[in-house]
């Protein structure tokens, strides 16, 4: 085997393995920005509902 034959291939297992762990870090990232969201959303919730539903009405064909 040669050479370039060898770097090739070390090269192609180190994208492999790049491109296998990106999903992973991109969904925790993701993820931890919901958990973030859904928290901001109950406090809200919890400070006042009732006003929450009452902004939410859609008007017209919204």
């Amino acid at each position: 085997m040669s050479d370039q034959e060898r770097k090739q291939r070390q090269s192609e297992t180190t994208e492999e393995t790049v491109a296998e762990e990106q999903p992973e870090v991109v969904s925790e990232e993701i993820g931890d920005k919901i958990d973030d969201l859904l928290e901001e959303i109950d406090s809200v919730l919890e400070e006042n509902a009732e006003e929450f539903v009452k902004n939410y009405v859609q008007k017209g064909g919204e």
